[in-house]
């Protein structure tokens, strides 16, 4: 396994994805692909009525989703241009699963596998994860208004979906690496040494499968 690194950080709201994906950006000069969250129109309403607003949620991430991985793989994946995300796009079926309806998930899975067919797939998947109290302190520290309404049922459901897709993935997709730390010991924002300690594991990795930049 080698090529271009594309790398993606997953796991559940709050674990870290984003200010992880940035230090590594930062520290391997990797272009940065950051998910379209805030600008979500749908966002607000969905964590205050879940099952009214889902299914527009989640087809405007989807949509979004794959305008900007159509992007990354135009303008630097074809050109050798190594990429972090701090998003993979089976997330998608991850939140799509735990907030629509059977008819309505049906009908969103085959526009999902109608997108994704030919999508770039990354050569190394870190997962990020940690208990729900652990989710609930750093939800509440960053401040995010349209976070405000989340359930901590809905969040603990989230977790657990996460764990299961990330077990499902490892199995679909052997030749895939996947890197798990735990957020609970690993305080990579304000640890330097646990940001290193996640920085040389990644480097190492790279090396191994002979995945260049």
């Amino acid at each position: 396994m080698g090529g271009t690194p594309f790398i993606t950080v997953e796991g559940p709201i709050g674990v870290g994805k984003t200010s992880l994906a940035k230090e590594i950006a930062e520290q391997f000069q990797f272009a940065l692909l950051k998910e379209i969250v805030d600008e979500n129109p749908f966002l607000g309403k969905f964590y205050e009525d879940i099952e009214e607003w889902s299914f527009q949620t989640e087809m405007f991430f989807l949509c979004n989703r794959y305008k900007q991985l159509g992007d990354i793989n135009n303008h630097f994946l074809n050109k050798n241009k190594p990429v972090v995300a701090d998003y993979h796009i089976f997330k998608n079926l991850i939140f799509a699963g735990r907030s629509l309806n059977t008819v309505e998930y049906q009908k969103y899975l085959k526009i999902y596998e109608i997108l994704t067919s030919d999508m770039p797939k990354p050569n190394v998947v870190i997962y990020l994860h940690a208990s729900l109290e652990t989710l609930l302190t750093r939800i509440k520290l960053r401040g995010r208004e349209i976070e405000r309404n989340i359930s901590p049922l809905y969040l603990e459901q989230l977790s657990i979906d996460y764990e299961n897709a990330i077990n499902d993935f490892e199995a679909k997709h052997p030749d895939i690496p996947v890197l798990r730390f735990n957020g609970d010991h690993l305080n990579f924002v304000k640890n330097k040494n646990d940001l290193s300690y996640i920085l040389d594991t990644l480097s190492t990795l790279l090396k191994k499968r002979s995945i260049q930049s």
